[in-house]
């Protein structure tokens, strides 16, 4: 795949690198073509845009252009056969790239801006910096005096800017107002006539305490716009000088800074070294309040760091039901079965299995509860039965006692557990059904999003795994609308790639590795490095797979705790028995792969067993992020190796069958 960047110097990379594009004129053939793309662009227009006087050979000399560009371009592609990239099409030539950096810009951007105007700032805020990280200089850097690139230049510089304020936007929601001033004073410094960014910069001044400061920024865009245009502020500038001038509350920081903010306050205002068991239990209300916050605005990593702190410091307070009621406290769903941090998962586990030690029996139950979902949930995907006896005894004591929320948790624990075998997507999504359920049934104003949003996301990854993409759309659209109602940050991540998935299902291999682009441009800072690691070259991997590549394009790329299994698709040597988790079907198929080159008839069995549950699955599909195709190829396959060719023939039938499944779209599907 090829990969065009135009935020900069004109640069173009393949899997082996960066790609030679020849002189300066070769290369403004190819800008020409891409500022214009999908568009045919006339060979006349081109000539035109190559020479204030053209030479009398310009045609010849355009098409020899093009040739070496379709050379460098598609090093591969067979002499005498036609461009798929860089076509002729009367009057002249087009380009069809993939993958244009410029244009996930603009994607980010507004998928920023959609964010930002959903309350989710934290994402908002990350998606943002993301895409202003693509810039790498000026826009079509050599070429930007040209007339034909002056607009696009423009248009993607506006991009930029508006990009850079709704970044500040969702850094002053975020309680960041000093570290955003000086980048807004840089911006302003740039782009003296753009109000909005005069009015962030003045937002964030105050809010840093500078009210002085404010003032006279405000007074000096008045200054600037007078001078340059002879008008006067406009309306929102005006307002917020208003509002300056008398100190309106609506001015103070958000909410969530404030409410982590004040806890933050509270902890650096106290003695960590205190003896008293006073100042120890102030300490620690803070700390749970400072976690709270964190997660409320999507801070996991943080959260997590609070959280263990809190759990250590309830520890030397000698206080078991206080100790139990700490270590429970953390109410954040559950949806991947890798954990973010094994040392702190351990940690809390072992914390919780103390904490029921010291909690009389039949006494406490709601704290003993919570004590169980914990083991549940930080041992997720069990290998041993410590977890599913947790999630167990978890929901038994949930439905004794009636409370809903704590039966959704206890649920989410369970959930976690059903993946000892291949084909559990039918028992997953009864608990998604489940989960909606306890949402539905509480008042209006009481309801419980987080719960319905989890529930949507297990039944997502449930309907993937079973090929109904129709159900798993609507799960995917109404978890992204709940999320947006009610600023539950993180959903976007799981429906992005969800997207991905799909197109990797029913599109082309080029669509899907784009699409796989945009989705794994969302983990970074998520604060998921269970999910985030190693997961987008696993994508490949199965995508190049499935599009009968062998994956030694990828040989660079960093699978994090998917390696060995990479490793045994290409040495074809014996690959390790996969963890029991959402992508054990996935695994087990790369396993299979293996075994049948070898022909390790033992292997081969084994395999065949254990993926034979999962017959009418897409293998991986459950994750909601990658699949490797329908289990029954698999298994077909492993059958037609151990010489049982009749059962072969009836797994490939389901094969048909569940791909037929997957190009089944609703009436409503998008």
């Amino acid at each position: 795949m090829l990969n065009f960047a135009v935020l900069g110097p004109l640069e173009v990379e393949n899997h082996a690198g960066p790609v030679r594009l020849g002189g300066l004129k070769q290369r403004a053939v190819l800008a020409r073509l891409l500022i214009a793309a999908p568009r045919v662009v006339p060979v006349q227009w081109l000539i035109d845009d190559l020479w204030d006087d053209p030479p009398q050979n310009a045609l010849g000399t355009v098409q020899t252009f093009v040739g070496a560009l379709r050379k460098a371009l598609e090093p591969d592609r067979p002499p005498r056969t036609a461009s798929h990239l860089l076509l002729t099409q009367a009057p002249g030539y087009v380009l069809r790239p993939s993958a244009v950096d410029a244009w996930k810009f603009a994607e980010e951007v507004r998928e920023g801006e959609r964010r930002l105007h959903a309350g989710q700032l934290l994402p908002a805020h990350d998606q943002l910096e993301r895409a202003l990280g693509r810039w790498r200089g000026p826009a079509y850097a050599e070429f930007g005096d040209q007339s034909w690139a002056r607009v696009e230049v423009q248009r993607l510089e506006e991009l930029r800017c508006l990009g850079v304020e709704r970044r500040a936007e969702a850094a002053l929601g975020l309680g960041r107002a000093a570290a955003v001033v000086p980048e807004l004073e840089a911006h302003v410094a740039r782009h003296p006539l753009r109000e909005d960014g005069w009015r962030l910069l003045a937002l964030g001044l105050y809010r840093s305490g500078r009210q002085g400061d404010a003032l006279a920024a405000l007074r000096q865009v008045r200054e600037v716009l007078a001078d340059q245009l002879g008008v006067d502020p406009g309306e929102a500038l005006r307002r917020l000088e208003q509002d300056v001038l008398a100190q309106a509350e609506h001015l103070e920081k958000p909410v969530t800074e404030k409410v982590s903010g004040l806890w933050r306050a509270a902890i650096s205002g106290q003695d960590p070294t205190t003896t008293s068991a006073a100042g120890r239990r102030e300490r620690l209300e803070a700390l749970l309040g400072l976690v709270r916050a964190l997660a409320v605005t999507g801070e996991l990593a943080q959260a997590r760091q609070y959280r263990a702190e809190a759990v250590r410091a309830a520890a030397e307070l000698a206080d078991p039901l206080l100790f139990a009621q700490v270590v429970g406290a953390f109410d954040v769903p559950a949806i991947w079965t890798a954990n973010d941090d094994e040392e702190l998962s351990t940690f809390l586990v072992e914390s919780a299995e103390q904490a029921l030690v010291g909690l009389p029996a039949e006494e406490h139950l709601v704290e003993r509860t919570r004590l169980l979902i914990t083991i549940a949930l930080e041992r997720r995907a069990d290998s041993g039965p410590r977890g599913l006896q947790a999630a167990r005894e978890a929901e038994q004591l949930a439905r004794r006692l009636g409370d809903p929320s704590l039966l959704a948790l206890a649920l989410n624990g369970r959930f976690l557990q059903t993946f000892d075998r291949a084909g559990l997507a039918p028992q997953r999504a009864l608990i998604g059904h489940e989960l909606l359920e306890i949402a539905a049934a509480q008042p209006p104003d009481q309801g419980l999003p987080t719960v319905a949003v989890l529930g949507h996301l297990i039944l997502l990854q449930a309907y993937a795994a079973l090929a109904d993409l129709s159900a798993a759309d609507r799960h995917a659209e109404t978890a992204d609308r709940l999320a947006e109602q009610h600023g539950i940050p993180l959903v976007g991540v799981f429906t992005a790639w969800y997207s991905a998935l799909r197109t990797a299902i029913t599109g082309t291999a080029d669509a899907a590795e784009a699409a796989y682009a945009q989705a794994a441009a969302k983990l970074p800072g998520s604060g998921m490095p269970g999910v985030e690691n190693g997961i987008l070259p696993l994508a490949l991997l199965c995508l190049d797979l499935t599009h009968g590549g062998d994956g030694k394009r990828l040989s660079g790329e960093d699978f994090g705790p998917y390696q060995p299994w990479y490793q045994a698709i290409i040495d074809a040597n014996p690959a390790p028995a996969s963890p029991r988790d959402l992508l054990f079907e996935v695994r087990t198929c790369l396993q299979a792969e293996v075994a049948i080159r070898n022909n390790d008839q033992p292997m081969m069995t084994s395999l065949y067993a254990q993926l034979l549950p999962a017959e009418g699955e897409l293998a991986g599909a459950g994750s909601g992020m990658v699949t490797l195709g329908p289990v029954a190829g698999y298994l077909g396959r492993l059958a037609e190796a151990l010489g049982e060719n009749d059962r072969a023939e009836t797994h490939f039938a389901k094969e048909r069958e569940v791909l037929a499944r997957t190009h089944h779209e609703s009436p409503g599907h998008p």
